[in-house]
């Protein structure tokens, strides 16, 4: 997705896994098992894909019983065209978003965040509700990197989870959701905090995450807590 950073570029893939993958000359395609479209699509290793490389990709997303889907960084023109060519329209535009963990660490109150391995069923309950699912969670199970999940408490209550992970010098935070009755009172801040500090702990000097570009809320608190976008990406699928 980004690359002039390949650190960052590596754990994007790494700290968010596919169950599985197979590659069709210059293209891998993963497999979701119903996790969504960031592990259930195909991407280019290199630009010397073929036509023939996206009819293998395409035959293998429905042996795997998965909706044919390519994730693209903004800045492929030409594969977007072929897919174009080809009946796929685009999906879901993402920013991709990072910034140094020692500038995110800041003091948060004391019992509001806690990180825990592995997730504990309220965690698991909070992100059902909020869309990321069974299927989802799965994918945190199977990452063989140092990770960790957190949990946001406030008024004594369960409020917030999310997941983070490292490879190397840089962290991911992913499936970060904030149960509706607490949002607007900074709990996303404090996870983030709470995460920067936990990734610098095992090495991490930056911290990343993906944010849909219509979700404007979360990028503007992204934008404020100091994040900057490196990188940016679509999906392209066609029923």
């Amino acid at each position: 997705m980004t690359p002039d950073d390949p650190d960052l570029a590596r754990a994007f893939e790494t700290t968010w896994p596919a169950a599985e993958y197979a590659d069709h000359g210059a293209l891998r395609s993963g497999r979701g098992l119903g996790a969504g479209g960031r592990v259930s699509s195909t991407r280019a290793l290199s630009p010397d894909w073929s036509a023939e490389d996206i009819a293998m990709a395409e035959a293998r997303h429905r042996d795997w019983d998965q909706r044919p889907m390519f994730r693209l960084p903004d800045s492929d023109q030409r594969l977007s065209e072929a897919l174009t060519a080809r009946g796929y329209r685009r999906e879901t535009p993402t920013a991709i978003m990072a910034a140094e963990s020692a500038a995110l660490v800041r003091a948060y109150p004391a019992m509001t965040t806690f990180a825990i391995w592995p997730a504990l069923q309220i965690q698991r309950d909070i992100w059902a509700a909020g869309n990321i699912s069974g299927a989802r969670q799965a994918v945190m199970d199977r990452i063989a990197l140092p990770r960790t999940t957190l949990l946001g408490r406030i008024d004594d209550r369960a409020a917030a989870a999310a997941f983070v992970a490292v490879d190397g010098e840089v962290a991911m935070i992913h499936a970060i959701e904030v149960a509706p009755q607490f949002r607007r009172r900074g709990m996303a801040g404090w996870l983030i905090a709470r995460a920067a500090e936990w990734a610098a702990g095992h090495g991490a000097t930056r911290l990343g995450l993906a944010v849909s570009r219509a979700n404007t809320g979360a990028r503007a608190s992204y934008d404020m807590l100091g994040f900057r976008e490196i990188g940016g990406y679509g999906y392209w699928a066609k029923d």
